[in-house]
């Protein structure tokens, strides 16, 4: 291959690179807001490629609906490895929650179940799960995380404040900051959190489980 070869080849493959980025970017804006059952063509058009683009890219929606759940996993991980890497554990903490509403992974929840789960869904699904393991333990042990919060407590806040809303206001991002730090205060130790413990019982991983493998 000739020199000049080599640059047009880096250069279709840097292209595609960014085509898929923005397929993704796309693929969850659509199904986030409109739901798994939105078409694939509402996702090409959103970002801007042609429909046979797509599909040469993800050669059925299944794909693309499960790739966004392993880029969802793989965004909690970066957040959660940040957050380790914050001297202040409670720091921390609060960096990984907030990070993660920011992705808005939380909003591919409605898609569980309906897509078949997959070993690479699963691998990233652990390593997510392990080291944001990590990082409540972390904050546990420096005292500073209520005692009887864990760390599906933290996944079910970064759920509820990560979906987002079929139309979209102005407003919206305001809103979720201030109701998210309201729910990290109540998160924080306190000397009288023995007196008034969390109701119900603590929630397990299970409920993840059953849902995703009802597809």
């Amino acid at each position: 291959m000739s020199t000049s070869e080599r640059p047009r080849r880096r250069g279709r493959q840097a292209e595609a690179a960014r085509n898929d980025l923005r397929l993704l970017a796309a693929a969850r804006e659509v199904f986030t807001t409109q739901g798994a059952d939105a078409p694939v063509s509402a996702v090409a058009e959103r970002a801007g490629v042609g429909i046979a683009s797509l599909y040469r890219r993800y050669g059925t929606k299944e794909e693309l609906l499960q790739r966004l759940t392993v880029l969802a996993a793989e965004q909690y991980s970066e957040a959660a490895r940040a957050a380790l890497a914050v001297e202040d554990p409670w720091e921390g903490l609060c960096h990984y929650v907030r990070e993660c509403v920011a992705f808005g992974p939380g909003s591919l929840a409605p898609i569980a179940g309906t897509v078949r789960f997959t070993e690479e869904m699963a691998e990233a699904g652990r390593r997510s799960d392990e080291l944001a393991e990590q990082v409540v333990a972390r904050a546990h042990r420096a005292g500073v995380l209520r005692a009887d919060a864990t760390t599906i407590d933290v996944f079910l806040v970064i759920e509820q404040f990560s979906r987002r809303p079929p139309v979209p206001t102005s407003e919206d991002a305001n809103a979720r900051e201030r109701l998210v730090a309201l729910v990290l205060d109540g998160l924080r130790a306190r000397a009288d959190n023995a007196d008034f413990p969390l109701p119900g019982h603590a929630p397990t991983a299970e409920r993840y489980d059953e849902l995703w493998n009802a597809g």
